[in-house]
């Protein structure tokens, strides 16, 4: 990875701030992530991290400051530029197969028309990267919750995104699924072969920012702003047994639970 000082900047927020009605959401935010990153947010639960995400996917219009995404307000639209963004919940559709599912937004993208043979292969060949080979013609209510993610990555993933927003993509996992899933990300993450030019994810977990970022930008409770930011400059795979990845933890520990 380049270093945060080399690479370019690829998200950009400046004094960003955003309200729904008398609520006061984020207060002048400004952060920087920059190409081959991964980064992850933390922060007290309803402190706005999920807001944030959306911001920077351009879902919601800040009520003041600027979102750039590799230069450009999202809300604009990227011109080209590949954005997926995975959620909470896997959000399938009951009525298509694994491999229906997956292909959605490149049919989406094709406006409404059906995926080429082409297109098929490649959802095909995610689906090995995530482990569901053979479940390509089952349906969301035959697959288990850690199964369904996998779909919801897939399907993150098929349209080759540039930046790949999670907004706690497998936090109602159980632990091990959950890390059997952080770990196939990484791997995804470090391909060569991948576009990936920077990943952004809302966890609340401080085990799951340190396993898999670059940097974690802790924020304060609401109305939220960047409280620090934290390098972890550790090698993958991680250890977290080792004396550095438990320093990091008791740091990022004390930053979410002390007031701002």
């Amino acid at each position: 990875m380049a270093s945060a000082d080399e690479a370019a900047p690829c998200i950009e927020l400046e004094a960003l701030s955003l309200r729904f009605g008398a609520l006061k959401v984020l207060e002048g935010l400004s952060l920087t992530v920059r190409e081959r990153e991964f980064v992850s947010l933390l922060g007290p639960s309803g402190c706005g991290k999920s807001t944030l995400l959306r911001a920077m996917a351009g879902l919601v219009a800040p009520s003041g400051g600027a979102v750039r995404v590799c230069g450009r307000d999202p809300r604009e639209g990227t011109q080209g530029l590949q954005l997926s963004f995975m959620f909470q919940k896997p959000l399938l559709l009951p009525w298509r197969t694994t491999l229906e599912n997956v292909l959605l937004p490149l049919e989406i993208a094709l406006g409404g028309n059906r995926a080429s043979p082409l297109d098929e292969a490649k959802a095909q060949r995610i689906l090995r990267r995530v482990r569901l080979e053979g479940f390509e013609s089952a349906y969301p209510r035959e697959l288990s919750g850690g199964m369904q993610q996998r779909v919801a990555l897939a399907r993150a993933l098929v349209s080759d995104p540039e930046i790949l927003l999670l907004d706690e993509p497998f936090g109602a996992l159980d632990e091990l699924t959950r890390d059997a899933l952080n770990e196939e990300l990484v791997r995804l993450w470090l391909d060569p072969q991948a576009p990936l030019k920077a990943v952004v994810m809302v966890t609340h977990s401080l085990h799951e920012a340190l396993a898999m970022s670059d940097r974690v930008f802790v924020l304060g409770a609401r109305p939220a702003g960047l409280r620090e930011t934290v390098e972890v400059p550790l090698a993958h795979p991680r250890r977290p047994e080792s004396a550095e990845f438990i320093r990091l933890q008791g740091r990022l520990r004390a930053l979410v639970r002390e007031p701002a």
